[in-house]
Order: structure tokens, then sequence, then C-alpha cells
């Protein structure tokens, strides 16, 4: 009797998941589902590119990710926080400990006014994290039409392309095209907002960072151009997501190489032990 209730059951089970699949099926195809809209017609996936880290065999370009952290200290730090890095992992760029020391002195930290208890700030130590531009978030809103900017530690991790989304975003912006208002009229970039294709909604509420070529000064006499700052921040934000690539890639090559090892010991041991063992003759 048991038996027949779970069968009972489970046809009932199947034919609800089936009518369920069927309702589904038909709704997508009376209603229109998938019919173009401009996001669906206009967005342009993330550009090709090509980063060091990239691939089984990936390393860090320091010198790129130097730059790179020179471009967010000195265009996207006004907005976006590096909430998941301090100051002493710096020292992974290639910095000396006396040049993480000095480069977290010139960033402004909270702190508490033995004095008084209140809320104040000093320069950073290499222990520090990098600090928010703004006291909370209801300051970040206000300062940015009611959009809290993201924090960047993760934003290659949290974002489909990571990288390449990125540098695409950085230097994606652009002029609405004409032709994308004459056949979606209600389209149009709502008032603070900014036309760019790679962006999922196509219309972003962050101003295009980096506007014009040489708006950062590179030490190491790399030009500076729009192309050019987008990768290396982006490269920069790929380190910080994942700091410790380069230590994964050499260990997972390393296992590999043990596993490899091991199996091909193990067949020798099984031909070893199993060798003075006659198959059994058919009658």
């Amino acid at each position: 009797m048991t038996r027949l209730i779970g069968i009972v059951v489970g046809l009932g089970f199947s034919l609800v998941v089936l009518l369920a699949f069927v309702t589904g099926a038909y709704t997508a195809a009376t209603e229109g589902l998938g019919a173009e809209t401009a996001e669906t017609v206009y967005y342009e996936h993330p550009m090709e590119v090509e980063f060091s880290s990239d691939g089984p065999f990936g390393t860090f370009d320091r010198q790129q990710l130097q730059r790179g952290y020179q471009v967010y200290k000195e265009v996207c730090a006004a907005c976006h926080s590096l909430r998941h890095v301090a100051f002493r992992d710096l020292g992974q760029l290639g910095y000396t400990e006396a040049q993480v020391k000095a480069e977290a002195a010139t960033w402004s930290v909270p702190a508490v006014d033995p004095n008084t208890g209140e809320a104040t700030t000093q320069p950073g130590s290499p222990t520090d994290y990098f600090p928010s531009p703004y006291a909370n978030d209801v300051a970040a809103s206000a300062a940015n039409g009611g959009k809290i900017p993201p924090d960047l530690s993760l934003i290659t991790k949290a974002r489909h392309d990571g990288g390449a989304y990125v540098h695409s975003l950085l230097v994606g912006y652009e002029e609405q095209p004409a032709e994308l208002l004459e056949r979606f009229p209600d389209a149009k970039s709502p008032v603070g907002t900014y036309y760019n294709p790679y962006f999922p909604a196509l219309n972003i509420g962050m101003p295009p960072p980096l506007t014009t070529d040489g708006q950062v000064t590179y030490a190491d006499g790399t030009e500076p151009t729009i192309d050019q700052m987008s990768e290396d921040v982006s490269a920069f934000l790929i380190w910080t997501a994942e700091p410790t690539l380069e230590k994964r890639h050499q260990t997972g090559w390393a296992v590999l190489g043990f596993l490899l090892f091991a199996t091909i010991l193990a067949y020798l041991a099984k031909k070893q032990v199993w060798s003075a063992v006659k198959p059994k003759k058919k009658a």
C-alpha cells in the first residue's frame, strides 16, 4: 500500500512539473518573451582585452599594477572605495616597506580624537584599509543622485568578464545613436545619465571618469592615453579581487604534477603487486 501511494505521489509531482513547463513555454510564446528592446539590441559584450594575468600561467605585471593604482588614486578614489584592501597589500605591487608606509600616510583615515572622543581623521598607516570617500551611505547616495557608488575591491569578480568589462565600460561612453531613438523613441537617456553600450541598462549614472589623454602622469614614462589608463586600472582591480592569483596558479600546477606522479606510481605498484598472479585459463 505504501509503495502504491509513493507511486501515485511521484506521478502527481511529475504531472505538476510537466504542466508548469508547458504553461511557461506557452506564456513565453504568446506574450513575446525575448521581444526586442533597446537593451537587447544595442547592448554590446565587453571588448576582447588581454591581461598578463589571464590563463593558467598568468602573472601580474607589477609596473602596470602600479600605474593602475595611480589611476585609481587620482581618478576613481573620489567616488569608489577599496574597503577590502589594506595599504600593506601594496607591497605586493613591488613597493618597498618604506614606500608603503609613505604612501599610506598620504591618505586620511577615520580616527577618534583621544582628548574629546570626537570623530576625526589621521594619516594612514600600513595596517589601515583604504578609506571610503564618504562618511556613510547616506552621504554617498546624496552625492551621486541617489545611487551609492560600488566598492571596487571585488568588482572584477562581481561582474561577468571581469577586467574586460571594466575596461570596456571606462572607454565605452558615447553619444546615444540617433538610430536607437528612431527605433525606440522611449529609450532616450534620462537626465543625469550617460549612454554606454557596455552597461547592461545602456544608461549609467557615473560620468565618464577618463576624459582626456594625460589625465594622470605616469612615473615610468608610459603614455597615459585613455585606453592605457583604462587597461591599467582594470589590471589593478583584477589584482585587488584576487591578489593570490599567482600563488594559486603555482600551487595548482604543483598539485597537478603530484597527482600525475602519484597516478604513475600507483599504476606501477599495481603492476608489481599483481605480477605474480597468473590469469585463469578458460575451460
